[in-house]
């Protein structure tokens, strides 16, 4: 079956947590779906079988992102399984977490890595398929980079990485991709929750996020947003606008 909108979206890091539920999410939106796993290919098969119960047609590929030539295979495999690309969700990430003193070269790598080197390469790979759909990059960037938190130096510095890359991608790739970024702060998920959160009196709109609000920023950003590129849109409830 083909897609109602005759669309695909390729979500990287969709076997767990955000990543599927914006794979879920864009699949119930009508799109054809490309989803992309490391350590999670349990959770990417059972996903992908969600969705194609939902009629639409499924691609998966499997890719360790720290790597360039593994980022450059899986690029070659989704162009030869699907004739279009309309959205990229760079959505892949790491979260790691060490005392400054301690940190190590592999933890600081892993994050830059994954966090923001694999968006580029990505991005810079299906280029030319984008342009021809005239389609659109959304990046995951977060919260986090914008603060410093003490024991995620490393990801703080890989996720403002993602803002900057946002910003050159969308002056590089206009006017025929549009490249926007989505900077959550905490976002709650049923069921896959393992740590604690900041209180939650400390976020102006008194509650964390949700999907939903994840998934409307995305539909406003694809949907309505045609003139909007090269933002970082905070969703966060109001929590960056207490940085000093």
């Amino acid at each position: 079956m083909q897609s109602r909108n005759g669309k695909v979206a390729f979500i990287t890091g969709s076997g767990r947590r955000l990543g599927r539920q914006i794979a879920l999410g864009l699949a119930d939106d009508g799109y054809d779906i490309v989803l992309h796993a490391n350590s999670t290919i349990d959770g990417m098969n059972a996903t992908a079988e969600i969705i194609r119960s939902k009629g639409r047609i499924v691609h998966i590929v499997a890719a360790d992102l720290r790597s360039v030539d593994q980022i450059y295979a899986m690029c070659e495999k989704v162009l030869s399984d699907t004739t279009r690309i309309d959205v990229l969700i760079n959505n892949a990430g790491v979260f790691p977490e060490s005392e400054f003193g301690s940190t190590t070269e592999a933890q600081w790598d892993e994050a830059l890595d994954v966090n923001t080197k694999s968006m580029f390469f990505i991005s810079q790979a299906l280029t030319p398929i984008l342009k021809r759909c005239e389609g659109s990059i959304i990046n995951i960037a977060s919260v986090g980079g914008f603060e410093v938190w003490n024991t995620h130096l490393p990801y703080n510095v890989s996720k403002a990485g993602v803002v900057m890359l946002t910003r050159g991608l969308a002056k590089i790739l206009a006017p025929k991709v549009r490249v926007n970024a989505i900077a959550p702060g905490v976002i709650l998920i049923t069921g896959e929750e393992h740590r604690s959160h900041i209180p939650v009196e400390r976020i102006p709109m008194k509650r964390y996020g949700s999907v939903p609000d994840i998934m409307a920023t995305i539909f406003f950003l694809l949907h309505d947003a045609t003139y909007i590129t090269g933002q970082i849109i905070p969703v966060d409830g109001g929590s960056t606008s207490l940085i000093r």
